[in-house]
């Protein structure tokens, strides 16, 4: 079982915004400016502690934030491309329709008959809607599949073991679908887990 306080990814900063100490955040949280209200926001080796002191919305999800003892550009300029993360269990629980991506990371895919397919590796947005990247049992190209809502009825629980499955279609027949094979980053475009699905 994947630990309760384990680091899930909800930002990060860009570049400096005037000459203030302000700085570009990018949220990745489901409404932008939700990413304020959690504490404590810390980096990935949990040394540094982020408080914002404002935030303003510049456009999408990209924000404008004051941090608390950062005052000038230079300061500003030292925390562009940080990654801001929040431990998993300062986040509140969702609703029953509703997934946290990270939660689904490690979950065993099996298709609707019980068979063993993979493990979900990511879950990625990119604008036309979710998807689910499974590591093959035996290794191998991953699977994209669509996280739709008939297929999250499939789903067992966020806090089950296993996610079941459409069967798998091939990476051909899926790209003619719509659906391309994740690009080399795939998986750190998977910050979206914070995201909840629609």
């Amino acid at each position: 079982m994947r630990a309760p306080d384990r680091l899930v990814l909800v930002g990060r900063f860009g570049a400096p915004q005037g000459v203030r100490g302000e700085v570009r955040v990018q949220s990745f949280t489901g409404d932008p400016r939700r990413i304020g209200s959690y504490r404590p926001l810390t980096d990935a080796r949990r040394s540094k502690a982020f408080v914002f002191e404002r935030l303003r919305v510049l456009k999408d999800d990209m924000l404008v934030v004051k941090v608390q003892g950062v005052e000038t550009r230079e300061a500003a300029s030292a925390l562009t491309g940080a990654e801001i993360f929040v431990p998993r269990d300062r986040l509140p629980e969702p609703s029953a329709d509703e997934f946290y991506y990270d939660d689904l990371v490690g979950l065993a895919a099996v298709s609707p008959d019980g068979r063993a397919i993979g493990r979900v590796a990511a879950v990625s947005s990119y604008g036309a809607g979710d998807i689910i990247e499974i590591a093959p049992e035996g290794g191998g190209e991953p699977l994209l599949m669509p996280f739709t809502k008939a297929s999250r009825r499939q789903l067992i629980s966020p806090r089950a073991r296993s996610w079941s499955s459409r069967p798998r279609r091939s990476r051909r027949a899926r790209e003619r679908a719509g659906f391309r094979q994740a690009p080399a980053r795939g998986a750190r475009r998977a910050p979206r887990q914070v995201r909840y699905t629609r």
